[in-house]
Protein backbone atom coordinates (compact mmCIF):
# COMPACT_ATOMS: atom_id res chain seq x y z
CA UNK A 1 0.00 0.00 0.00
CA UNK A 2 1.30 3.44 -0.92
CA UNK A 3 2.25 5.97 1.73
CA UNK A 4 -0.50 8.49 2.46
CA UNK A 5 -0.07 11.91 0.90
CA UNK A 6 -0.08 14.53 3.67
CA UNK A 7 -1.09 18.07 2.71
CA UNK A 8 -2.55 21.23 4.18
CA UNK A 9 -5.91 22.46 2.91
CA UNK A 10 -5.36 24.61 -0.18
CA UNK A 11 -1.94 23.15 -0.98
CA UNK A 12 -3.01 21.04 -3.99
CA UNK A 13 -5.60 21.48 -6.72
CA UNK A 14 -8.70 19.29 -6.76
CA UNK A 15 -7.28 17.54 -9.82
CA UNK A 16 -4.01 16.72 -8.02
CA UNK A 17 -5.95 15.31 -5.06
CA UNK A 18 -8.15 13.20 -7.36
CA UNK A 19 -5.11 11.93 -9.26
CA UNK A 20 -3.56 10.74 -5.99
CA UNK A 21 -6.81 9.05 -4.95
CA UNK A 22 -7.18 7.32 -8.31
CA UNK A 23 -3.55 6.13 -8.00
CA UNK A 24 -4.57 4.34 -4.80
CA UNK A 25 -3.17 6.82 -2.31
CA UNK A 26 -4.98 8.05 0.77
CA UNK A 27 -4.79 11.85 1.09
CA UNK A 28 -4.57 13.23 4.62
CA UNK A 29 -5.57 16.90 4.72
CA UNK A 30 -4.94 19.21 7.65
CA UNK A 31 -7.77 21.73 8.08
CA UNK A 32 -8.81 24.34 10.63
CA UNK A 33 -12.05 23.28 12.35
CA UNK A 34 -13.57 25.02 15.35
CA UNK A 35 -10.32 26.82 16.12
CA UNK A 36 -8.17 23.68 16.03
CA UNK A 37 -6.09 21.91 13.41
CA UNK A 38 -7.72 18.62 12.45
CA UNK A 39 -6.82 15.91 9.97
CA UNK A 40 -9.27 14.32 7.58
CA UNK A 41 -8.82 11.41 5.24
CA UNK A 42 -9.78 11.27 1.57
CA UNK A 43 -9.69 7.85 -0.07
CA UNK A 44 -11.00 5.73 -2.92
CA UNK A 45 -11.61 1.99 -2.75
CA UNK A 46 -11.89 1.49 -6.51
CA UNK A 47 -15.64 2.10 -6.50
CA UNK A 48 -16.54 4.71 -3.89
CA UNK A 49 -14.78 7.91 -2.81
CA UNK A 50 -14.71 8.66 0.92
CA UNK A 51 -14.22 11.89 2.83
CA UNK A 52 -13.71 10.94 6.47
CA UNK A 53 -13.79 14.03 8.71
CA UNK A 54 -13.63 14.22 12.51
CA UNK A 55 -17.43 14.66 12.54
CA UNK A 56 -18.80 12.59 9.65
CA UNK A 57 -18.10 10.23 6.75
CA UNK A 58 -19.17 11.42 3.30
CA UNK A 59 -19.41 8.95 0.42
CA UNK A 60 -19.31 9.88 -3.26
CA UNK A 61 -20.08 7.57 -6.17
CA UNK A 62 -17.83 9.19 -8.79
CA UNK A 63 -14.87 11.51 -9.30
CA UNK A 64 -17.06 14.49 -10.21
CA UNK A 65 -19.00 14.26 -6.94
CA UNK A 66 -15.71 14.00 -5.05
CA UNK A 67 -14.26 17.00 -6.93
CA UNK A 68 -17.34 19.04 -5.97
CA UNK A 69 -16.94 18.06 -2.30
CA UNK A 70 -13.19 18.84 -2.29
CA UNK A 71 -13.80 22.28 -3.80
CA UNK A 72 -16.89 23.10 -1.71
CA UNK A 73 -15.20 22.16 1.57
CA UNK A 74 -12.02 24.14 0.74
CA UNK A 75 -9.62 21.20 0.74
CA UNK A 76 -8.09 22.22 -2.60
CA UNK A 77 -6.49 25.47 -3.69
CA UNK A 78 -8.85 27.77 -5.51
CA UNK A 79 -8.68 27.75 -9.30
Amino acid sequence: MAEPLRVEAGELSAEEILDALLDGRRVLVEVEMMGETRQLSLRHDGTTFYCDTPTTLHKHSDAEEMRTCIEKMGYAKEA
